[in-house]
């Protein structure tokens, strides 16, 4: 089993780090092997809804999005990090995953997603929320720990003084853990959710 995990923070080693790094560690406990992209520092733009996507089978922008669409297909779950900018994620990593969930033609249905958030002090639940979003619409399962999935830290690496925030993220990383095991024997077994041909509507008609 795999996890992609993505960095959205500008900072390769600042506070998002210390709480991907306590999950990265549980991980590897328990048997289930990582991959790190860093791509807060990187030049990625937003999506311009040119729909070239599904025809092409990949975003028209080749950056880092379609280096990660391969991985992210390959995974059975995807963490995903972020600090906080006024109560929201980090706008590289929001363009980052728009083009990457919305390009991707591969079904997402059953792979775990989790969101990781950190802060100073304030934000981290509005944050959190955004980024769900990207799973919730997609299928995929939300992996929760003890607490929202949050770390606090200011100047880098502050938040290796969070003992509760350290602790969330490793509860984070075994339930997550769990849940991926489960979902492979229940996919052996069962097979995956029957799905119905797509209703699209809108208010118009």
């Amino acid at each position: 089993m795999k996890v992609l995990i993505v960095n959205g923070s500008p900072k390769a080693n600042g506070n998002t780090a210390v709480a991907l790094h306590e999950m990265e560690q549980v991980f590897a406990r328990e048997g289930i092997g990582t991959e790190l992209m860093h791509i807060g520092n990187q030049a990625i733009r937003g999506c311009i809804g040119c729909g070239q996507c599904a025809a092409k089978g990949k975003c028209v922008f080749d950056d880092a999005v379609n280096e990660a669409a391969a991985k992210f297909a390959g995974c059975d779950g995807l963490v995903v990090g972020s600090p906080v900018y006024y109560a929201s994620a980090n706008a590289t990593l929001v363009a980052f995953l728009t083009r990457l969930f919305y390009s991707t033609p591969f079904d997402k249905t059953m792979k775990v997603g989790a969101a990781v958030v950190a802060a100073r002090r304030g934000g981290l639940s509005a944050t959190f929320d955004e980024l769900n979003k990207f799973f919730a619409i997609s299928g995929m399962p939300i992996a929760t720990s003890q607490y929202w999935n949050s770390i606090h830290g200011r100047a880098p690496g502050e938040a290796e003084r969070d003992a509760e925030g350290r602790q969330t993220m490793r509860t984070l990383a075994r339930n997550m853990s769990f849940l991926m095991k489960s979902i492979a024997l229940g996919r052996e077994r069962f097979g995956l959710p029957e799905k119905e041909a797509p209703e699209r509507t809108n208010f118009i008609r």
